[in-house]
């Protein structure tokens, strides 16, 4: 039994479709409590402010937000006594105004986009005194990922090696958190961020026999109109460590919304905008490094056991090398084909009203 509705935060990874000679797999974060996997960082947030003595129940606390923070939000501040006062754009879906008034939230629409409710939050939190939780700067929101997400998927890969993490970019919490503790395992992972076309803040690119040191990711300071609800808020945030990333995948919100409708109706998975993007980012990633030439079945339940019989070696975090030689034993015909891991960060649900499964 739980404790709180905050207890049994946590989402299956599960294998979607895949290139041949990979493997694409969607941490499918609409099972938290709050439908998001906002609910990671809301959590953390409020648990690390009550640590240093910020805030205590009964406090009341403002965020800006596109949503699903401000739903993760409005979970936890229920769950643990606070009022909390929403700011959020009004071009946002009518489910997640409806989602946060149903959770107790106060909720203050602005015209614009996120810099216009991050500055609206600004002006209530000093003129009203109110803690403002900051998912933007505040370091507990990668640090949810670092220690709940990435864990998750650790034990869930069950031994595989990891060859990409592709994830969208919206405070950057998700990829910096979770591709940081990945790395730990996973030294020679590759980090794949994903943004919209239209609203492309960051870009990777240097041409070749660039003399400039800097190669890697750049941010280039140019936002666009996206109707995109999540993901690339227009800015580069404070938390977003670039130096985590080997590059970035554009998507077009006409094709996430595409891969969206594809899911829902060919795995039963129903997924939002941002998710759809994360899946072709994640495809064309899988297509890339994929190795047609293996023979990729499932891996055996027990393989750690089978490659200890069979003489082999694990790999990273016990996961199977394909060095592995079982002369006629049970590993015979298995490859570690390559593994992509990504995130699909929200429920479907939130998006109904917006035509995009009509």
């Amino acid at each position: 039994m739980k404790e709180s509705i905050l207890d049994a935060v946590g989402s299956p990874l599960v294998r979607v479709s895949s290139p041949e000679g990979a493997t694409v797999a969607a941490k499918v974060e609409g099972f938290n409590p709050g439908g998001s996997a906002k609910d990671r960082p809301a959590r953390e947030m409020i648990a690390a402010a009550e640590r240093a003595g910020e805030i205590s129940p009964g406090d009341r606390l403002v965020e800006p937000t596109s949503g699903n923070t401000g739903i993760g939000l409005a979970v936890a501040a229920a769950a643990r006594g606070y009022d909390l006062t929403i700011v959020m754009p009004e071009s946002k879906s009518p489910e997640r105004r409806k989602l946060l008034r149903a959770y107790g939230a106060d909720l203050e629409l602005v015209e614009g986009e996120m810099e216009h409710a991050r500055e609206r939050a600004d002006r209530l939190a000093e003129a009203e005194g109110v803690v403002q939780m900051g998912q933007f700067e505040n370091p507990a929101n990668a640090e949810a990922h670092y220690r709940t997400t990435a864990e998750e998927i650790l034990e869930q890969v069950e031994g595989r090696e990891i060859d990409a993490f592709v994830a969208g970019v919206g405070t950057g919490g998700t990829i910096t958190g979770t591709a940081s503790r990945l790395r730990e395992e996973f030294p020679d992972m590759e980090v794949v961020a994903v943004e919209p076309e239209r609203n492309a803040v960051l870009t990777r690119e240097l041409s070749e026999g660039s003399s400039d040191e800097s190669d890697g990711v750049l941010s280039t300071g140019e936002s666009g109109d996206d109707d995109y609800q999540g993901m690339g808020p227009g800015f580069v945030s404070d938390l977003l460590d670039t130096d985590l990333l080997d590059s970035v995948e554009p998507v077009a919100l006409e094709d996430a919304e595409a891969e969206a409708r594809r899911i829902a109706r060919e795995e039963g998975i129903l997924v939002g905008q941002s998710s759809g993007a994360a899946s072709v980012a994640a495809n064309r990633v899988a297509e890339r490094i994929a190795q047609p030439e293996l023979n990729c079945p499932e891996a055996p339940d027990e393989i750690e056991d089978l490659i200890a019989s069979d003489g082999g070696e694990p790999g990273p975090a016990g996961g199977a090398t394909t060095e592995v030689q079982s002369d006629g034993g049970a590993l015979d015909g298995y490859d570690d084909c390559p593994l992509v891991v990504t995130v699909f960060p929200d429920s479907g649900e939130r998006y109904l009203s917006t035509g995009m499964f009509d």
